[in-house]
Parts: C-alpha cells; sequence; structure tokens
C-alpha cells in the first residue's frame, strides 16, 4: 500500500486544562472516573465528574486552571442507583441535570454555575424513590423532558416542561401505561419529533414545550416497529429516520408536519445505517454479514433514485465472523465521517478505521489513524461544526489519543500525546467557543480535563502506511 502522512500537532496545542481527579481515586476498567456530559453552557463548559461510591459533582470551567472549579458536591445516597450527576442539557444560561441524593433519589436539578443558585427543581417522586427521566431537551425558554412513572400507581410515559421552580413544572401529556417511548428524537425548527408506540401503532408526535402544541404528526405503522436512526435537519433540509419493519429498512423524511412526512424508499435488507443528507441524496450503509461488505447507497430526497456509491474493502473478508459494522457516525459539512469496525469471533473488533464520504465513490476514503478496537469503550467521533470532527486514534494500533480530522489525509492527525505509555483513550468532545473540551487519561493516571483548539490543523509528521 502506499505511504501516507499522517499529522502531529507540536506539544502544547492540546493541553490539560486542570486535575480533576485526585491521585489514588478509586476506580476499576467498568467505571473509569472522570469528565462526563460536557455540555455548552452559554460559553462556559459545566461537566460532572462521578465516584464509584455513589458521591457525584457538578463542576465549570471557562478553559483555564483557574477558572476551573466544582459548583456542587452530591455525597452519596444510602441506597444508590449509582448513577451521580448525568443528563446535563443547558437551557439559556442556566444547565438542568439529575442527581441523587439520600432525601429525594434520582430527580431534576438545574443550576446558575454557582452553589447557591443550584437547587431541586422538584420531586416528582415524593421521598427516596427515583424518577426516570428521558430524551431532556432545550425548547424555547425551558426544558422538555419524558417521565416513566411504575410506581406506585404505573401511569407509564409522561411529557413535562419545567423553567427552573416547582411551580414551573408542570405535565404537559400523558400517554399512558402502555406506550413505549423509543430512544430516537429528532429537533426539527422549534419542535421536538419524537415516536411512540401504542395498541392502534407507532407514531411519530412533535412538542414545542406546550400543551396545546403537543400532537401527533403521522402513524408510522399499524404495528409496533422500531426507529433505526435519527438525523437533525442540516441546511435547512429536513430531519430523517429510518424504521426496522418486517419489510426491511424503511427510510423517511419529515418536517414536522402531516404533509412533509414522507417514506422515501424501502430496501429489503434490515441491516441499513442512515449516514445523513448530503446534496439531493440520502446516504445509508449496508451492513452485510454475510458477504462481509459494506456497501454506501443513496435515495433522492425527494423520493425514488435508489442506487449504490461503492463498496468498502474489508482486509478480513473470507475470515470468520468478520462482518463490517459502524460504530459512530458524524455529519460535518457537506460529508459524512463514521467508524467502521470489522468484526472478530470474540468481542472485539479485529479492526476499527474512519472512512469519510461525500455522497460519490470519489470522494469515498479511509483516513489515517488506528482507532480503538475495545469491546467496551469505542472511540468517539464528534463533528465540531467547522467541517472536522475530532477522535480517539494511534498510528499503528493500541492506546489512543485525541486526533483531529478535516476530511482528508494531510489534514487529519494526532492532537496531543497526552499519555505515550499506554494512550489516553479520549472522548467527550464537546465544543464551547473556539475550543473543544474533552477527557483524557494522561500522566496521573487519571482522565482529566483537556482542551484543543476547534480549528486545529496539525503540520506534517510521521510517515504511516495506511
Amino acid at each position: 500500500m502506499p505511504a501516507v502522512t499522517a499529522q502531529a500537532c507540536a506539544p502544547g496545542v492540546a493541553r490539560r486544562v486542570k486535575v480533576v481527579v485526585s491521585p489514588g481515586t478509586p476506580e476499576s476498567p467498568n467505571f473509569p472516573v472522570g469528565p462526563e456530559s460536557l455540555e455548552d453552557v452559554n460559553g462556559t463548559l459545566f461537566f460532572a465528574v462521578n465516584f464509584r461510591d455513589g458521591r457525584g459533582e457538578l463542576w465549570r470551567s471557562d478553559g483555564t486552571e483557574a477558572g476551573t472549579g466544582v459548583v456542587k458536591d452530591f455525597p452519596a445516597a444510602p441506597v444508590s442507583w449509582g448513577l451521580g450527576v448525568t443528563g446535563l442539557v443547558a437551557v439559556g444560561s442556566r444547565v438542568f441535570f439529575q442527581a441523587e441524593t439520600a432525601g429525594t433519589g434520582n430527580e431534576l436539578w438545574v443550576s446558575d454555575g454557582t452553589e447557591q443558585g443550584t437547587h431541586l427543581v422538584s420531586d416528582l417522586m415524593p421521598g427516596p424513590g427515583n424518577s426516570r427521566l428521558s430524551l431532556a431537551t432545550n425548547l424555547g425558554a425551558g426544558l422538555t423532558f419524558f417521565r416513566t412513572v411504575t410506581e406506585p400507581t404505573p401511569t407509564g410515559v409522561e411529557l413535562w416542561s419545567s423553567d427552573g421552580s416547582a411551580e414551573g413544572t408542570v405535565r404537559l401529556a400523558s400517554f399512558g401505561a402502555v406506550a413505549a417511548l423509543d430512544g430516537a428524537s429528532l429537533r426539527v425548527g422549534d419542535a421536538l419529533l419524537f415516536f411512540l408506540s401504542q395498541p392502534d401503532g407507532t407514531f411519530l408526535w412533535r412538542t414545542d414545550g406546550t400543551a396545546e402544541g403537543t400532537r401527533v404528526v403521522e402513524r408510522l405503522d399499524a404495528g409496533a416497529v422500531r426507529v433505526g436512526d435519527a438525523r437533525d435537519p442540516v441546511s435547512g433540509g429536513p430531519g430523517l429516520f429510518t424504521l426496522l419493519d418486517t419489510s426491511g429498512t424503511e427510510v423517511w423524511r419529515t418536517d414536522g408536519t402531516e404533509a412533509g412526512t414522507v417514506r422515501l424508499e424501502t430496501f429489503g435488507r434490515p441491516m441499513m445505517r442512515l449516514l445523513g443528507a448530503l446534496g439531493t441524496s440520502v446516504v445509508l450503509a449496508e451492513e452485510d454479514g454475510v458477504a462481509q461488505r459494506l456497501y454506501l447507497r443513496r435515495v433522492a430526497l425527494s423520493g425514488g433514485g435508489k442506487a449504490l456509491i461503492t463498496s468498502l474493502d474489508n482486509p478480513y473478508a473470507g475470515q470468520p465472523d468478520a462482518y463490517p459494522y459502524i460504530q459512530h457516525i458524524a455529519h460535518a459539512g457537506d460529508r459524512v465521517f463514521f467508524s467502521l469496525a470489522i468484526g472478530s469471533p470474540g468481542p472485539s473488533p479485529r479492526m476499527v478505521r474512519l472512512w469519510v464520504t461525500d455522497g460519490l465513490a470519489e470522494g469515498t476514503r479511509q483516513l489515517p489513524g488506528v482507532l480503538s478496537t475495545s469491546d467496551e469503550s469505542w472511540s468517539q467521533v464528534a463533528s465540531m461544526g467547522t467541517g472536522s470532527v475530532f477522535f480517539g486514534a494511534s498510528r499503528s494500533g493500541g492506546g489512543t489519543e485525541p486526533w483531529v480530522s478535516h476530511g482528508t489525509d494531510e489534514t487529519t492527525g494526532q492532537l496531543a500525546d497526552a499519555n505515550p505509555t499506554s494512550g489516553s483513550t479520549p472522548g467527550g468532545f464537546t465544543r464551547v467557543g473556539t475550543h473543544v473540551f474533552f477527557g483524557a487519561r494522561d500522566d496521573t493516571g487519571h482522565n482529566q480535563l483537556w482542551v484543543a483548539p476547534a480549528d486545529a490543523v496539525c503540520p506534517p509528521g510521521v510517515t504511516q502506511a495506511r
């Protein structure tokens, strides 16, 4: 294979912001401790640090060591879910999140970034019982979220909104104990689109965060079907989703209205992944475990026009369980990046590489860098809104470090060598203004908070064979 130039940023382009996990903190391979649930809150980073003993901490950072600190500590509850501080969502200059205390269990909290301004929103499950909350979304000036109630009276799926006060936290709708909420959702304009399976079929719903603005958009199927992938609109286009029906994979587009919710095509294959809209086409990946190939296919955004784009190489084709599958997908500008893994007889993949496509055969290529082959920790691939993605990779396998790619061999490279001994397993890449924050296991032996420029492009470095 021809040699390509790998890139390597100079030391200091990416840097550690602060030690947020003290040396000697107990952890395990199944419970690493470090920054998680990173969130941009009006230009300030908020994040959580959770510990094995059930303690949790809410942090904030302006990107400097002095400006990074704990907002509030949450002691371990006697009987704990073990979740700590989770699910951070920005609403204006405040952040909503879930946290557990001995008196209230797991409930919704809000913070303005000060300890005095951090408080419980409402104890929806009175006493130490835990509330099951999901799909929290910033809509308008407040937070919209779903609550699943199974006790003491099982009322099922409910939709709520909150302005951060107890009196301003209200139930908008109840869908009943037999309704099932899918984990996928779409943000289209000022509305959240969500999927419910009910006794009479699978439905697409929408809400703008008000009771009167919550309604059915379309009945998608007469039975209960699963949503495969859902993609938010890009550059003014429609939202996209797939349904995994008995006939195969259905490809849909929606603008949040009944007339604008249209089934574009059906592929008679169950293993189709939705990459996204590129130009006038919707691009999908067929994971063919029998032929051990991955095929990129397209359909027109207007419907029809089904066609093959290209077939991707599998160097292990013909070997046992060498099936291709996609781990992460990130839309960046006019391209889609995705991490492609090749299976093995064991739990870990044989190989994981980063690919990019513009929806055409000649614009589909494998990029430098070898991604993590761990079965417990996939390399995150995250779009930064600059046409680039941040991800974890190495030059030749082994421990991963933070990398960046703008879509070509010459603009793909390693940002930092945070842990030269065994790799830093970076993750949680989140853009805040002109910087990208992430967690990385560095020379302290723990995951710490790191930062790099969002527009980083590494200069030419060592040479590697692809």
